[in-house]
């Protein structure tokens, strides 16, 4: 989401600390983003775009500049009009080598579509009720009698949100190699008071994740890494999503290097790429591809995995407080998001930023893949560059 939302798991990354530390970061030899930017390198034959690649190149590439995006992945596919996917500027900053559009990229919150699923299959299933309170599995979460599972799926608990915390942040950014344990990030929360009284409000918390991918282990008696494949990835065909290992920061190959700017001005960016995701976990470390994203995209929005009764509880939506999407509606259901009519989620770790969507009357498909996150001005280059797409397609319901 942009800067001023909340829906992000990097939401900690406050430049100002991260500016005191950057003598534990590596940093990338001065390097202007420039060049790269404006040139594609698209994945289908120059006679064979639509009409509105056209139109939309200019303008992408435009918004990556002012971003200093240095590459990207873009996929629209727009039955009435056509299909395209493209990359735009580089992998590598300094060897200048073209984004590759089979990259595995991390998707931050787009994580959370997938510990929702699995959560709302065992309600088809019959293992838990989307009414039960989260006391009735762990009893150690505060006031926990009081909050249902449905509450802690659209981010109407109150829970407080761990990566708001300034001590974890810190930890974070001081030892980007630290293996997070699930229960240490609810320890962390859990010692901050709640934002509302349950279910009188919306506030994204990633909180409410990490206790969803634990309440999957408890329930199933299997890693969580293990269930996602078996009941999501592999009968739908997506081969390379994973979530990763707590211990591991590794990425498949293919994949870029993904940049951080930690100052508004910073003449470079940092790699971040090997940072550990652990603090993510289900909330937010998932890896992924294009292609992968393209079936999860439709599958997600249409229910594939579940019941007609349990897609329909998923897309209730709750409004997002004070808040629209270029103007129109914007809101949360059950680990699944509404940006005007598009339905998906858009997700970020520091070094990459994601967005996928489906908008179902018009049966369209957009995903963006970005090797930065955040922008220097504190953006999230992905959600920019799908607004770019989404307001000059009128792709809205």
């Amino acid at each position: 989401m942009l800067a001023s939302r909340t829906m992000k798991v990097y939401r900690l990354l406050s430049r100002p600390i991260v500016k005191l530390l950057l003598v534990a970061c590596i940093v990338l030899s001065a390097y202007v983003v420039s060049s790269p930017l404006l040139s594609s390198q698209p994945a289908l034959a120059k006679g064979s775009e639509p009409p509105f690649a056209a139109k939309l190149r200019p303008l992408l590439e435009a918004k990556m500049k002012e971003l200093r995006v240095p590459g990207a992945i873009i996929h629209i596919h727009y039955p009435a009009q056509g299909s395209w996917t493209t990359t735009m500027g580089t992998r590598n900053l300094a060897t200048g080598a073209p984004m590759n559009v089979n990259s595995h990229m991390r998707i931050g919150s787009i994580t959370k579509t997938f510990t929702a699923t699995v959560i709302l299959q065992l309600v088809d299933e019959g293992k838990l009720g989307l009414n039960d309170p989260v006391s009735k599995y762990f009893p150690e979460v505060p006031n926990g009698s009081n909050i249902t599972i449905r509450e802690v799926l659209n981010m109407t608990s109150g829970l407080f949100d761990y990566t708001e915390d300034e001590g974890l942040f810190k930890t974070v950014l001081a030892h980007p190699d630290k293996v997070w344990d699930p229960w240490e990030l609810l320890t962390i929360a859990f010692q901050h008071p709640a934002y509302f009284a349950p279910g009188q409000s919306l506030h994204y918390s990633s909180t409410n994740y990490i206790l969803l991918g634990l309440l999957i282990e408890q329930i199933t008696h299997m890693p969580v890494e293990k269930v996602f494949q078996q009941r999501i990835f592999r009968p739908l065909g997506m081969h390379n999503t994973l979530l990763p290992p707590l211990s591991s920061a590794a990425i498949p190959n293919p994949h870029p290097i993904g940049y951080f700017f930690e100052t508004s001005n910073a003449a470079a960016p940092l790699d971040v790429t090997s940072w550990n995701p652990s603090w993510g976990w289900t909330a937010g470390s998932a890896i992924s591809t294009l292609h992968d994203l393209k079936i999860w995209a439709k599958a997600l929005e249409t229910g594939t995995l579940l019941s007609a009764a349990t897609q329909k509880e998923r897309l209730t939506w709750v409004k997002f407080p004070g808040a629209t999407w270029i103007g129109h509606f914007y809101g949360y259901g059950l680990g699944i998001a509404d940006f005007g009519g598009m339905i998906g989620h858009d997700g970020g770790l520091p070094g990459f930023q994601s967005f996928m969507g489906y908008l179902p009357q018009k049966q369209a498909t957009i995903v963006v893949l970005t090797n930065l996150d955040p922008a220097p001005d504190g953006s999230e280059p992905a959600d920019a560059l799908e607004m770019v797409i989404q307001e000059n397609l009128q792709l809205f319901a």
